[in-house]
């Protein structure tokens, strides 16, 4: 009888292991920081629709907040990444990319020289915090296009 009921107490023991939850550690959401009403980013130059030639400077501009490295996680700022040629956006509950399409200017930079081939191309600015997470709701400016042509007009 004994052995029994310690075969019995071993069955529970092992089916109560198979089926026991091993609690998971979920990891910190990233830290989204709340954009202020009628912030906004735009593209100062180029012009939507202009025509350049590579390298080309493009400016960007801030409205309703203030521009800060990453890093620095003042309240009502961030700093400026441009997307080239992106078509769909990013997910804006996580930090941004880095690479030949999502433009990182977490110095606080307000312009660059971009350098592209000769074609149509789309430019785009996203506002992030310290973290380069865009804020809530999203500050994002308008999709241009600009003409690249070859030094010399040819396309």
């Amino acid at each position: 009888m004994q052995k029994a009921l310690l075969g019995l107490i071993a069955i529970a023991a092992v089916a109560v292991s198979a089926f026991a939850q091993t609690p998971t550690v979920q990891p910190d959401p990233p830290e989204v920081s709340p954009s202020p009403p009628g912030a906004a980013v735009y593209i100062i130059e180029p012009a939507d629709g202009a025509t350049v030639t590579s390298p080309f400077t493009v400016k960007f501009g801030v409205k309703g907040m203030t521009i800060a490295p990453a890093g620095d996680d003042t309240p009502n700022s961030g700093h400026h990444h441009l997307l080239v040629d992106v078509d769909q956006m990013p997910d804006m509950r996580a930090p941004l990319p880095a690479n030949e399409h999502m433009l990182h200017f977490g110095k606080g930079q307000t312009e660059t020289k971009l350098t592209l081939p000769p074609g149509k191309h789309t430019l785009q600015l996203v506002f992030a915090n310290y973290l380069h997470i865009p804020h809530d709701p999203p500050v994002i400016s308008k999709k241009i296009t600009v003409t690249v042509v070859a030094a010399g007009g040819a396309g």
